[in-house]
């Protein structure tokens, strides 16, 4: 992200974070740009963002346009209409669904579909996918097992991450690239780092969080990580929330900012947050944004709570009220100018940049 984008959004946020109304102001510019669809995961190769969707297959939004292209059964170029995750490189477009892992070549503008042997139809479920640029790979989450493409090689590796026999910690459903050693696995069960520089092969370089031995505090009968966000000397962990009247202790979620020496810090509704379970996270500068949601003890459903700002030097927490947003965020995507929110209505993007005229004062 260039410097000069990083100082413009820290003013605006400043301004955000001052005023509880500021946000639902009519000078903050938000577009409702693609609609009538849940949108789970946005990535962009720089040019283009791709949207993975529930209903409308992979659409390809070009950010300068707005023109967009559509891969779904309806127009005939894709398989599948119904995805859970999504990530690009420059020459490919990997996407995931429950029915196996979709690639798409943009040179040849051909889709190609992959299928798993193992695990069954559930290790087919697509529910984390991350490319690596470091090693030139991709990790793929699946509901069973954890895969490593090798892109230049094409080929597929399968690793089975299980941990004391808790078949949960081989459930993948988030993943993050830390630098150009670390790997983390987010499962539910707990979290997994991987060590790249430590080791001959995955296995050796693994280590895994569970609430045992204080981590995540020693709280909730388990641990489901929902989402994962890197910054240089912590790592924030986003837990679904999961509890019931007969089992209120089960996922009780939250959010954690990890330092990486095992001390952690949790924010959840008693501390600000206005959901204890978290569906994304995204940071810029020293703010941190989280998707959260409510899960209903009786009805058993995830009701979105909306979006909240996190000052990562202050913990001071924000909640953003904006009766145009819908309350179901699954995926916040900044391109440095803009937030970019993946909803269960679509995908809306907020432009701050009129906002009291302020980039005119910023000086690069």
């Amino acid at each position: 992200m260039a410097k000069n984008n990083i100082e413009k959004f820290l003013i605006i946020a400043t301004f955000l974070l001052l005023s509880n109304t500021i946000f639902t102001q009519s000078d903050i510019l938000v577009e409702n740009v693609f609609k009538d669809v849940a949108v789970t995961e946005i990535a962009s190769d720089g040019k283009n963002l791709w949207f993975a969707t529930q209903g409308k297959g992979v659409v390809k939004h070009n950010i300068r346009t707005g023109k967009q292209t559509e891969y779904s059964t309806k127009t005939s170029n894709i398989q599948l209409d119904f995805f859970y995750c999504i990530d690009v490189n420059d020459k490919f477009v990997f996407a995931g669904s429950a029915d196996g892992l979709l690639i798409l070549d943009k040179k040849r503008k051909k889709w190609s579909k992959r299928k798993f042997g193992k695990g069954g139809q559930l290790g087919n479920w697509i529910r984390a996918i991350e490319y690596d640029d470091f090693e030139k790979v991709v990790w793929i989450g699946r509901f069973k097992y954890l895969t490593k493409f090798d892109i230049k090689q094409r080929r597929f590796t399968d690793f089975d991450l299980t941990v004391d026999g808790n078949l949960k910690s081989n459930i993948i459903k988030s993943i993050s690239v830390d630098g150009d050693s670390l790997v983390w696995f987010g499962t539910e069960a707990g979290l997994h780092k991987y060590n790249k520089s430590k080791s001959r092969n995955l296995y050796q370089g693994l280590h895994f969080y569970d609430n045992k031995f204080n981590y995540f505090r020693g709280q909730g009968e388990t641990v489901s990580v929902a989402s994962l966000e890197v910054e240089q000397n912590n790592i924030w962990i986003g837990l679904d929330e999961f509890v019931t009247e007969d089992n209120p202790d089960y996922n009780i979620g939250g959010l954690y900012k990890y330092n990486r020496k095992n001390e952690w810090k949790k924010y959840e509704m008693d501390t600000g947050l206005s959901g204890n379970g978290v569906f994304c996270l995204e940071r810029t500068g020293k703010f941190l944004w989280a998707g959260l949601y409510q899960f209903g003890k009786t009805s058993k459903e995830q009701y979105g709570r909306g979006l909240a700002l996190i000052n990562t030097l202050t913990g001071e927490v924000q909640l953003i009220r904006d009766q145009r947003l819908p309350e179901s965020i699954f995926d916040i995507y900044f391109d440095g100018t803009h937030i970019w929110l993946a909803t269960s209505r679509g995908v809306f993007r907020i432009n701050l940049t009129n906002q009291f005229g302020i980039f005119a004062e910023v000086k690069k």
